[in-house]
């Protein structure tokens, strides 16, 4: 409460009635961002910004609390800068949109979508090399979404930029400078990882032909100038990506034959996270379901780490959107194949499984694929799972009402 007190009678007192002074207003700031007092800092802002004095000095702040993780307050700086700034047409504007767009990718995809679209105008305002970075994060999101044409134009984006920047770096007039800003990710890196973009876009099209070309292309790197030992680490990566994923494509276009050369590969691949594994065993489902394969020992091999199977998304987007994508795509294809092969009380623990994740990221087509799923097979699901499917559907609706105050809600 004394807090509570003195946070009201400083800003009454410091920023209403004087003339704000940064050298008071910022130890303030830090300590309702280290409070986590974000009403305080929301009014503080919303007092200060109607002067464009004080838009670098907020910025600074926002970016030193945005690198120490206290993203919720980061935000309402950055957002308060950048609507202080919405007339102009300076990086730091295009800067503040970018962490925002950052620091909103959460679990709903309906909101991710809304957060990309408007980041996206501000890419091209952004420093080249910072641009690359954007470019890679919006494209994830993208592919999170599914919406391919957006993940193949974004990464055609990201190729040609990152070509001119690696071209630039290497022209003999620049070879001296060694100050010049650094990408998050080897510079080469982003031409390739282009590629592994357009090679998922024509994967996800059925075109596994041009998938084919695209997964030959990222493993084709003798172009790379550097031989540095971080270098060889990324040039190895994507070659040992390639070589999974041309196996992939053949395995997806109906070559079951590989099958098992696809199982070797996984047997041998060290270090193997459960994002790969999740991955690797959504790739045969996928394949299994098409072409009617019969995968019991290989889902019998590997139950202990499908049980395990969870969303715990760290900082990186590809790890927030991405793989809990494929989190609920692999609960909805191995409950399509365990409901198909008759092993009715698996399909129905893993649709019930893949339902909540598509509630969770707000996914509609995952949701009625879900939906259809259950309506197919209901007549074999007992009496408690039916009622486990229902009371859920009820309670999404009933929160969806609530959510959007619907006239339809009734006591």
């Amino acid at each position: 409460m004394f807090w509570l007190f003195n946070r009201r009678v400083f800003i009454d007192n410091y920023i209403i009635d004087l003339p704000p002074n940064m050298r008071r207003i910022e130890p303030f700031l830090y300590r309702c961002a280290e409070l986590d007092k974000l009403d305080a800092i929301r009014r503080v802002v919303g007092i200060i910004m109607d002067n464009l004095l004080y838009s670098p000095r907020l910025y600074d702040i926002a970016e030193t609390l945005f690198a120490q993780g206290r993203h919720a307050a980061a935000l309402l700086l950055y957002e308060g800068v950048a609507e202080a700034e919405k007339y102009q047409h300076s990086e730091r504007l295009a800067i503040c949109h970018y962490r925002i767009f950052t620091i909103q990718i959460g679990d709903d995809q309906s909101r991710n979508l809304k957060a990309g679209t408007r980041f996206e105008p501000f890419v091209e305002r952004l420093d080249e090399i910072d641009q690359l970075d954007a470019l890679k994060d919006l494209a994830n999101v993208y592919r999170s979404l599914r919406l391919w044409d957006d993940v193949d134009e974004t990464a055609r984006k990201m190729k040609e930029k990152a070509k001119i920047q690696y071209s630039m770096k290497h022209q003999e007039k620049r070879k001296n400078r060694t100050h010049a800003k650094k990408t998050k990710s080897p510079l080469f890196g982003y031409v390739a990882y282009a590629d592994l973009l357009c090679a998922s876009v024509c994967e996800a099209r059925g075109n596994y032909q041009q998938a084919l070309q695209y997964t030959y292309a990222y493993a084709d790197l003798d172009w790379v100038k550097e031989t540095d030992e971080d270098t060889q680490h990324w040039v190895n990566l994507f070659k040992h990506w390639s070589h999974a994923n041309v196996i992939v494509n053949k395995l997806l276009s109906g070559d079951i034959s590989v099958l098992h050369e696809y199982l070797n590969y996984i047997d041998a691949s060290t270090d193997t996270t459960q994002e790969d594994r999740v991955t690797q065993l959504l790739n045969i489902m996928i394949a299994a379901n098409l072409y009617a394969i019969d995968v019991n020992d290989i889902l019998k091999q590997f139950e202990t780490e499908i049980e395990s199977f969870s969303q715990q998304p760290s900082g990186d987007i590809y790890a927030q959107q991405v793989m809990p994508d494929y989190f609920a795509w692999f609960g909805y294809e191995l409950a399509y194949y365990y409901l198909h092969q008759g092993m009715y009380s698996d399909g129905f623990k893993y649709l019930m499984n893949a339902l909540l994740k598509a509630n969770t990221l707000n996914n509609e087509t995952y949701f009625i694929n879900c939906m259809g799923l259950f309506a197919r097979f209901q007549a074999h699901a007992v009496p408690e799972t039916k009622a486990e499917f229902f009371n859920f559907i009820e309670r999404v609706w009933i929160n969806n009402v609530e959510k959007n105050d619907s006239s339809d809600r009734r006591d």
